[in-house]
């Protein structure tokens, strides 16, 4: 187990493996086929459109920003900018500015679980499953961590029980068909079945986190079946699916007192500001 690193913010880390290297210079030019990616990479999936955006940013202007990477036996393995190294490889650069530092594994996978909170939100499992690594690694207490990445325990904690949730249902919320706030209302649910249960009706029928609780509740005493009602319109079903994956959020089509609406799911301003900037750009 590799020791080290939890509980120094992001950039008093960068800065101290900085300095371990011995150079002043803030980056350098390494060639792209002696650096691979990090296994423990806390993305699991990269939006092909974003990667995509990035290499027309990157022809137009160049990449403003270095990767980090760290030695690797012969090259060099990335500790963050992952994204920005498939954008410069499709682009067939030869070679892409990068920050080397020197760190051990516990503060490259802090660096890059970090990095990827603060530049593009993870999604709930990616993020549950880099906090897990991180614990293993370190062998730090869940405070600690907390600490070192500038959250509260209890986000930390609340995300990791995420992982037990059935493969079957981190899948779909891997995925974008459910979300955090669905996943801990399935988690109150006593067993597996009626966990992937639960989880498929919410998909097959787009329900609200809200609306998902009060099943889970009501399951204790009446099961699913007292709990059934007339499945939503297919077109509705499929219509709610793909605002889902375009939106990034929740999406519910249905008919309420002969009226259809669409009810779509947001955070806070910021997050409804996100969300209404999709709409007028898929309205252009």
């Amino acid at each position: 187990m590799v020791k080290g690193g939890l509980g120094k913010g992001l950039g008093v880390l960068i800065n101290d493996a900085t300095a371990e290297t011995g150079t002043n210079v803030d980056f350098m030019e390494l060639p792209i086929n002696k650096i691979v990616p990090n296994p423990y990479q806390p993305r699991i999936d990269f939006d092909e459109d974003k990667i995509r955006e990035l290499e027309h940013s990157i022809k137009k202007d160049g990449l403003l920003q270095p990767i980090l990477v760290r030695p690797e036996g012969s090259g060099y393995q990335i500790v963050a900018g992952e994204r920005r190294w498939q954008a410069c490889k499709r682009l067939n650069k030869e070679t892409i500015p990068a920050k080397v530092l020197v760190i051990n594994d516990v503060e490259s996978q802090q660096i890059a679980l970090v990095e990827n909170l603060q530049r593009d939100n993870l999604n709930s499992i990616e993020e549950a499953r880099g906090y897990k690594r991180l614990l293993e690694l370190s062998g730090c207490m869940q405070k600690d961590l907390a600490e070192a990445v500038s959250k509260s325990q209890v986000t930390i904690s609340n995300a990791i029980r995420l992982l037990d949730l059935p493969e079957e249902v981190q899948d779909m919320m891997l995925s974008g068909a459910l979300t955090a706030g669905h996943g801990r209302a399935i988690l109150s649910l006593p067993d597996e079945e009626a966990r992937i249960r639960l989880a498929k009706k919410i998909v097959e029928e787009g329900l609200t986190v809200r609306e998902a609780e009060s099943i889970a509740r009501l399951y204790g005493t009446q099961g699913f079946e007292r709990s059934k009602r007339p499945p939503a319109p297919r077109a509705f079903r499929i219509a709610a699916r793909k605002l889902r994956k375009l939106l990034g959020t929740g999406v519910r089509i249905k008919t309420v007192r002969g009226k259809n609406k669409i009810e779509i799911e947001f955070g806070d301003d910021r997050d409804l500001e996100r969300i209404l900037a999709m709409i007028e750009g898929q309205e252009q």
